[in-house]
């Protein structure tokens, strides 16, 4: 494909998009924008919270993976599904009980004003630097295949992108963004579909001539029980997934959010274990399509992408899909794929962004009803514009982005989930002016512990454990501040 084929794709893309936000945002209320009034269906919920959950991460990253660990990132999938159903046992109900906007004011209700705005800002740290490292992977991809060969800089692709983003979502929000994702969901899962198909074609296979043949066995261990020292190992994986899907799914405002838009704790439920069930298939799929790339680039003799000096697996998706002549149709998929990709996690993100902030730091619940909407509207542009920075930020960003993105958040989302477990867990009450101290202190202690020395640690890799560990600190330092 022309990099003008490729522009009008795009257009139409967004053209699609925006039409959808002209129907869905004609209620430009805050009441919509935060909650669709509470009447989304929860089928619509569910199917598009995983293109949510998968994200450019997912679709990029994750097939990217398997160059080095094969399918042992299905072990933290397993961990992710368990960890929902706490979420729908625990947390869906106390959210609905407390009727709440923002999920931090639980916080408040439980704690005080100082551990409500604490678990705030470290929801806002989190879901910046997590939109921001997914937008990044996206603007990375399409930079590569597009706008790099059209003289168009790396900032102007970020700055196009989140433009792009606020337009259809200024004025719909969350109810915009509930039929959107529901739309890229379908495109994400298509563009992998069609790639599987195609790819298997080229070689002469289809997917159970794949599962079954030897080079996929080579690249398709899930489970590593051999060494409890190696970042693959399963209990660090498993265990890890279930505190990650807690902390980022069940204490994140950016997923919860769409949770509160269904009508019934009852359809919030039946939302919430619906995508978990469906999300290990579908990661399943994805890693089977990293597999089949690898095999497909050392079977044609092609080379992993190298940007800046960088081997980036994360490019031989893209690289595959656009530049080996497999077919327009592949190609059509694919950029779809991408661009749901990027914008299915990085719209809600800046919608719930929007409302944490509004909601949490500026109170606007609490303010004149004539001043609610423009004060809104001023918050949604001003969290555009850090996206932007951020995300231009992290083009300085070594390394696996997926292994990035959830290495920040074990230490972000840790305060987080040790706050809402000694609330849930606990009857205690605490000197809540102490909250955010306690935090910081548990990430400053958590980071010392990672970077131990292999004279103290020896060959021992820290993973997804870190996340616990972090909320555990977090737990003990609360126990400390607690009011006798």
């Amino acid at each position: 494909m022309t990099s003008t084929q490729i522009l009008l794709l795009i257009a139409a893309y967004f053209g699609v998009l925006i039409l959808i936000s002209y129907f869905t945002g004609k209620e430009d209320s805050n009441e919509a924008f935060f909650k669709a009034n509470r009447s989304a269906p929860w089928y619509l919920v569910a199917f598009g919270m995983i293109g949510a959950s998968l994200s450019g991460v997912t679709f990029i990253s994750v097939p990217g993976m398997i160059g080095g660990q094969q399918f042992a990132y299905m072990q933290g999938v397993f961990g992710f599904f368990v960890g929902y159903i706490f979420i729908l046992t625990v947390l869906l109900p106390l959210y609905y009980r407390l009727n709440v906007t923002s999920i931090y004011q639980y916080l408040e209700q439980r704690f005080g004003t100082t551990s409500y705005k604490t678990g705030a800002f470290f929801f806002l740290l989190s879901r910046v630097t997590g939109a921001s490292f997914r937008l990044f992977l996206v603007a990375l991809a399409m930079q590569y295949i597009v706008f790099e060969n059209i003289g168009v800089p790396f900032w102007a692709t970020v700055v196009i992108s989140i433009m792009l983003i606020w337009l259809y979502t200024n004025r719909g929000g969350i109810k915009t963004i509930i039929w959107t994702d529901t739309l890229q969901t379908m495109a994400m899962l298509t563009a992998v579909g069609v790639a599987i198909y195609l790819i298997n074609e080229r070689l002469g296979w289809n997917f159970s001539t794949l599962i079954e043949s030897s080079e996929f066995a080579s690249r398709s261990q899930i489970f590593y029980f051999e060494d409890p020292n190696s970042a693959t190992y399963f209990w660090k994986y498993f265990i890890g997934g279930i505190f990650i899907a807690i902390a980022m799914t069940g204490l994140d405002q950016d997923m919860m959010q769409k949770n509160l838009t269904c009508k019934t704790p009852g359809e919030a439920k039946k939302n919430m274990l619906t995508m978990a069930t469906l999300l290990v298939v579908v990661n399943f799929f994805f890693l089977s399509l990293g597999a089949l790339l690898f095999i497909y680039a050392e079977k044609m003799g092609l080379q992993i992408p190298v940007v800046d000096g960088i081997t980036r697996t994360d490019l031989l998706f893209p690289e595959i899909a656009m530049n080996q002549g497999l077919g327009t149709a592949l190609a059509i998929t694919f950029i779809i794929g991408l661009i749901a990709a990027a914008y299915s996690s990085a719209d809600s993100a800046l919608t719930s962004l929007t409302t944490s902030f509004s909601v949490d730091f500026l109170g606007i619940e609490k303010r004149p009803e004539s001043q609610r909407k423009a004060l809104r509207k001023k918050v949604h542009i001003a969290v555009s514009l850090v996206l932007i920075i951020v995300v231009i930020i992290f083009n300085n960003l070594e390394g696996n982005v997926v292994s990035n993105l959830f290495k920040f958040a074990t230490f972000t989302y840790g305060p987080l989930l040790g706050l809402f477990s000694f609330g849930i867990l606990t009857r205690y009450q605490i000197k809540d002016k102490y909250t955010w101290v306690v935090g910081l202190i548990s990430i400053i202690l958590t980071y010392c512990i990672t970077i131990l020395p292999p004279s103290i640690i020896g060959a021992y890799q820290f993973q997804w454990e870190i996340l616990p560990l972090n909320g555990m600190l977090t737990f003990i330092g609360l126990i400390l501040i607690r009011r006798k």
